[in-house]
């Protein structure tokens, strides 16, 4: 089985700090990570791996140097990387695309798996996206996967209800957090990932005519200054004036 991992390049937000001048995140200098819920979806690949064979390629797209990140899901078992070299600011429209783009000059593939979302914006729209353009099936919100020779099943978690899907080959899969726990590499997984191939596209050699549809006009931090309200009357009225003082600052609805 033939399958592609689409994993993101993202600042580490848990050292992300934001201007008090101009309420801004201040993202130069902060280090770069593999998004997480990207490995989970490197875990469950490699899992079905195991079971099935086959060969796994981690493709990213990225306007900045991404071998380092990509030699970490190397490490973990993937067996190839793609790095798509693109424009700084691109938007989900156009990362689809190049993903797209990207998955057909790999050509033979079964199944990819990419993450519910990335953690720094959250959309949940580049696996969609992808299975849109390419016109494969999609199983979103997978919290558990069964791929078997002919077919993959997938527990989606949908919100207010658990639903069970099935899907002929080839489909794309995002997953959750709560789908596994992505293993450590060894030391010598990690010195192994060095031998391993990283190949490097450029985003014009997919697709020339790119453009982007959204421009993200300002990017702001959330202010989260603390009242630093103490209750010490007893307790059933403290409990009472928080309910209170939450209802009136719109936390709890009326």
């Amino acid at each position: 089985m033939n399958i592609i991992v689409c994993a993101k390049q993202i600042p580490d937000i848990s050292e992300m700090k934001i201007d008090p001048s101009t309420n801004k995140p201040m993202v130069k200098g902060t280090p770069q990570i593999v998004n997480d819920i990207d490995k989970n979806a490197m875990e469950e690949a490699i899992k079905i791996k195991d079971k099935n064979g086959g060969k796994i390629t981690v493709l990213t797209i990225s306007p900045d140097d991404a071998k380092e990140r990509i030699k970490e899901l190397l490490a973990m078992g993937a067996d190839e990387g793609i790095i798509v070299k693109s424009p700084e600011n691109i938007d989900y429209h156009m990362t689809a695309q190049l993903i797209a783009e990207a998955v057909k000059k790999i050509g033979n593939y079964d199944l990819i798996l990419c993450g519910e979302a990335s953690v720094d914006l959250f959309s949940g729209q580049i696996g969609p996206r992808v299975a849109g353009i390419l016109n494969i099936s999609q199983l979103t919100y997978a919290q558990k996967v069964d791929a078997g020779k002919d077919k993959i099943t997938a527990e989606r978690n949908t919100g207010d209800q658990m639903v069970t899907s099935e899907s002929k080959y080839p489909a794309l899969v995002t997953v959750t957090k709560e789908i596994n726990e992505p293993r450590l590499p060894s030391l010598m997984e990690i010195l192994a990932a060095a031998n391993k191939p990283i190949n490097e596209w450029t985003a014009n050699s997919l697709k020339s005519d790119l453009k982007t549809m959204v421009d993200t006009v300002e990017l702001k931090g959330v202010s989260m200054d603390r009242k630093n309200i103490v209750y010490k009357d007893d307790l059933d009225e403290s409990v009472q004036k928080l309910v209170d003082n939450l209802a009136k600052d719109g936390v709890l609805g009326g």
